[in-house]
C-alpha cells in the first residue's frame, strides 16, 4: 500500500476577534489567533498590550478570517464513533466534519475489523454489516491493527482522512480471533494468548480496549477475563471502555461490575454510552452518579460518554438472547429456523428478559426499523415491529424472525427506551464527554450520527441551559482530550495543534432529524483540521488532513514523517 501523500505547505491563517471558548471550561475572552504550519502560534488578547498578530511570513498565502460574533472553540472529540468503514469509503465524511469533530475514537463497543485472521473478519463482515455496511469493492487486506490504522493514514484515495481517526481493540473481536464465537469460558493458554494479541495491539498504537458485553461474542466472558486484559492495558498506559451487561434490568449491577474490573486491574475507565434506559430505570441516574462519584473517591480514573438524545439503536439481531448467537451468524440464522430454539427465543424475549434485550422483555412498540441490507425490505423502515407485524398479519414474534432472517442479520433499529431525566443528570456530571454512538448506514439512522455535538451546544446549551457553553466545550474537547492522553490537543493554547472549530452560539443547532436524519447542521461556518479547512464558510472542502492518532506516538512531533508500525512511512498525527 503506497503511503499517504504528504500535506502541502500550510497557508497562515488569522482569525480575527473571536469570542474564545478554549476548552477549559474558563471564561471565554475575545483574541486574535494566528495559525501556522497546523499549529496555534500565537494568541492575542483584546486586552493584552502591544501589536496584534499579523500574517508576515514572505512566500506564505495569508488569510484572515473576521470572526466577530463567532466562537472560537478547539476541535470536538467523538468519544463513540462508529465511522470504521465509512472513513475509507467516504472522503467528505460530512457526517462528522460538518458538525466540527476533528477526532473520532473507532473500535467500539467490543466489535470491529481488528485484528483478525480470514475466518474471523469473514464472521464479523456479517455481524457488523448492520453497523457499517459491507462495502462493496473495499480492500479489506489489512489483519493487524498497525495496518489497519496504515490505511486510516492513507484514507479512501491515498491522501489522507476528513477528520484524525483513534482506534480501540475490540474485545470481542479478539475473542473470536482466539476461541471464536464460543460460549464459554476462556483457557488460561486461551486468555494468555488474548493478552499477547492485546499488547501487540497496543503496542502499535491502540488507544485502549473496548468491550460489548451483551453482544456475541464479548458476553460471554467472564469478569475474570476482563480484568487479566485490563491489567494489561494498564500496563501500556490505555483505558477501557466498556459497553456492559445491561442498560435495564441489571443497569446498576453491570456498572458496579465495570468498576471493580478497573479497581482490580488499575486500569483507566470509561464508561460507554452512559446511561439508564428502559421503564424499570426512569428518573433513577441519581443512583447511576452516586455509585460513579463513590467510584471516584476510591481512586478510579473514571469519565463517560453519552448523546444527548433518548432512543437507542443497534441490530436488531442484538436483541436474541446471547446463548442464540453462539457460534457467529450462520449458527444464529440457523436457530432461527428450528421450530424449539425458536420458542425458547420467544420466551426469552417475550417472557422472561433477553440477556441482549438487557434484562427487559421486549416492548414491541418501542422497537423502529431504521435500516435494511435488502432493498425489498424497505417498506418497513419506519415502522415498529408491532406496525410491521400488523401490516403482515402476524404476530410481533413471528414479524421479528421473519425480518431478521430475511435480512440476513442486517437489519437495524431504534429503541425508544430513554428517559429525558436522566440524560440531563449525566450530561451534567464533571467526568462527562461527548460520545455520537452514531451509525452511518441505513435508509434512516438515528439523527445522533449527524447531530449530536450542534444538538449539545444548541438544544442543551443556548435553548435548554443545561449547561454553559464554555462547560459544555470543555465536555466535547478537553475532557477527551485528556482520556485519549493528548497533550496538545483539546485547548486553544499557542502550541498545540489546530484543530478549531468557529461556530455561531446564537444559532448553532442540529439539523438532523428522525425523519431527515442527514441534514446538516446550522451555525458552524468554520472546522479547521491541523489547521486545514475541512468547513468552508459552511461548505465542505476537498482537504483531508486527518490521519490516525496513536497511544503514545508523540504528540510534539509535527507533522514530519515518521515509521507506522508496519514499517510504512506515514504522516503521525499525535
Amino acid at each position: 500500500m503506497a503511503a499517504p501523500t504528504p500535506p502541502l505547505p500550510y497557508q497562515d491563517l488569522l482569525v480575527r476577534g473571536a469570542l474564545v471558548v478554549d476548552g477549559s471550561g474558563g471564561t471565554p475572552y475575545r483574541a486574535d489567533t494566528l495559525v501556522r504550519d497546523g499549529r496555534i502560534t500565537m494568541i492575542h488578547r483584546e486586552t493584552d498590550p502591544g501589536r496584534r498578530p499579523v500574517i508576515s511570513r514572505p512566500g506564505t498565502t495569508g488569510r484572515i478570517l473576521d470572526a466577530d460574533g463567532l466562537a472560537l472553540t478547539p476541535g470536538f472529540i467523538d468519544m463513540h464513533a462508529h465511522s470504521d468503514l465509512a472513513l475509507l469509503t467516504d472522503p467528505a465524511h460530512e457526517a462528522k466534519a460538518a458538525q466540527g469533530v476533528t477526532l473520532e475514537v473507532l473500535g467500539q463497543d467490543g466489535l470491529s475489523y481488528a485484528p483478525v485472521d480470514d475466518p474471523t473478519l469473514a464472521g464479523l463482515r456479517v455481524q457488523l454489516a448492520g453497523w457499517n455496511g459491507d462495502p462493496e469493492g473495499l480492500d479489506w487486506s489489512w489483519r493487524s491493527v498497525g495496518e489497519y490504522l496504515d490505511r486510516l493514514d492513507a484514507g479512501p484515495h491515498g491522501d489522507g482522512l476528513a477528520v484524525n481517526a483513534a482506534y480501540l481493540v475490540p474485545h470481542g473481536t479478539l475473542r473470536a480471533l482466539v476461541l471464536g464465537w464460543e460460549d464459554r469460558a476462556a483457557t488460561p493458554a486461551e486468555l494468555e494468548l488474548m493478552n499477547r494479541r492485546l499488547d501487540q495491539a497496543l503496542a502499535e498504537g491502540a488507544m485502549g480496549l473496548s468491550a460489548g458485553l451483551s453482544y456475541s461474542p464479548g458476553m460471554y466472558a467472564g469478569t475474570a477475563e476482563l480484568v487479566s486484559l485490563c491489567r494489561t492495558v494498564a500496563a501500556r498506559g490505555g483505558y477501557f471502555c466498556p459497553h456492559h451487561r445491561s442498560y435495564g434490568a441489571h443497569a446498576l449491577e453491570a456498572y458496579a461490575e465495570m468498576t471493580e474490573v478497573a479497581k482490580q486491574s488499575g486500569c483507566a475507565l470509561h464508561l460507554a454510552h452512559a446511561t439508564m434506559n428502559f421503564q424499570v430505570n426512569a428518573g433513577r441516574a441519581g443512583e447511576l452518579l452516586h455509585l460513579l462519584d463513590a467510584a471516584l473517591a476510591d481512586g478510579v480514573d473514571l469519565t463517560l460518554d453519552s448523546y444527548p438524545y433518548l432512543p437507542g439503536s443497534t441490530t436488531l439481531a442484538a436483541l436474541l438472547p446471547g446463548w442464540a448467537t453462539a457460534g457467529g451468524p450462520e449458527e444464529t440464522l440457523r436457530r432461527l429456523a428450528a421450530p424449539a430454539a425458536l420458542a425458547e427465543i420467544r420466551a426469552a424475549l417475550e417472557q422472561h428478559g433477553s440477556d441482549g434485550c438487557h434484562g427487559v422483555v421486549a416492548d414491541w412498540d418501542t422497537v423502529q426499523v431504521s435500516g435494511v441490507r435488502t432493498a425489498e425490505l424497505r417498506s418497513a423502515v419506519g415502522l415498529t415491529v408491532s406496525q410491521l407485524a400488523a401490516r403482515d398479519g402476524v404476530d410481533p414474534f413471528t414479524a421479528y424472525v421473519d425480518l431478521l432472517r430475511t435480512d440476513g442479520l442486517g437489519t437495524t433499529v431504534l429503541q425508544h427506551v430513554g428517559h429525558e431525566e436522566n440524560v440531563r443528570a449525566i450530561m451534567r456530571h464533571p467526568a462527562h464527554t461527548g460520545g455520537s454512538d452514531g451509525l452511518l448506514v441505513g435508509d434512516r439512522p438515528h439523527p445522533r450520527a449527524w447531530g449530536t455535538f450542534p444538538r449539545y451546544l444548541g438544544h442543551y446549551v443556548r435553548t435548554e441551559g443545561v449547561l454553559g457553553l464554555a462547560e459544555c466545550v470543555r465536555h466535547l474537547s478537553a475532557g477527551p482530550a485528556r482520556r485519549l492522553g493528548l497533550t496538545d490537543r483539546g485547548l486553544v493554547r499557542e502550541g498545540h495543534r489546530a484543530d478549531l472549530v468557529l461556530l455561531d452560539p446564537q444559532t448553532v443547532a442540529a439539523g438532523a432529524t428522525y425523519e431527515q436524519p442527514r441534514a446538516a447542521p446550522s451555525g458552524i461556518p468554520y472546522v479547521l483540521v491541523d489547521g486545514v479547512p475541512v468547513v468552508d464558510d459552511h461548505r465542505r472542502t476537498a482537504a483531508t488532513p486527518g490521519r490516525s492518532v496513536r497511544r503514545g506516538a508523540g504528540q510534539d512531533t509535527g507533522r514530519g514523517v515518521s515509521r507506522s508500525s508496519s514499517g510504512r512511512s506515514r504522516a503521525p498525527s499525535a
